[in-house]
């Protein structure tokens, strides 16, 4: 069965911000344009993934913006809270990409803000542009990195999936 691309990626109850109401707006757009010859477009900082729903098997295509770290695609959840995707990752779990036109297979997990990784893979988004930072309210210093206080604030806003991929696959299989 085909997955569906989510337009209703806001839990019940949350009241969503004008950045991700302008998502949903948007994922209709960026979605055939990441599937499409163009991809070139949008793919050097969005792919698309495709979830399954760990309670319901439902599956859903959503864009997401990442960056590959050495090892992993590292996907910076933006107003977590707002967002029910990531959820499904709590555990490890099964996830499929399509990155700059490939189809991959990968292995998704949400890292604990307590841990060492989520700090350092925060900390190397933050250093990609200064937009990312910008966009967390977050005043990043490159030189010193995130202070506790901060890193215990981003925990509250966003959340860190980390994919790992067969790195075989990276010149792998092009979309369909």
């Amino acid at each position: 069965m085909p997955a569906r691309v989510s337009t209703r990626a806001v839990p019940d109850g949350v009241e969503p911000t004008v950045l991700v109401r302008l998502s949903i707006w948007l994922n209709p757009i960026i979605v055939p344009i990441l599937r499409s010859p163009l991809h070139w477009v949008l793919s050097a900082g969005l792919m698309l993934i495709t979830v399954t729903g760990r309670k319901t098997g439902r599956r859903y295509t959503i864009p997401v913006g990442y960056h590959e770290d050495a090892d992993v695609f590292v996907v910076l959840v933006g107003e977590a809270p707002t967002k029910r995707w990531w959820r499904n990752y709590l555990e490890e779990a099964p996830i499929e990409l399509l990155v700059r036109g490939r189809r991959l297979a990968g292995r998704a997990q949400v890292l604990s803000p307590a841990s060492k990784e989520f700090r350092a893979r925060a900390e190397a988004s933050f250093r990609r542009g200064r937009v990312i930072p910008w966009i967390f309210g977050i005043e990043f210093d490159a030189g010193t990195g995130l202070t506790d206080a901060q890193v215990e604030e981003l925990g509250r806003q966003a959340a860190i999936v980390r994919i790992r991929v067969d790195r075989s696959e990276i010149a792998g299989r092009p979309a369909r």
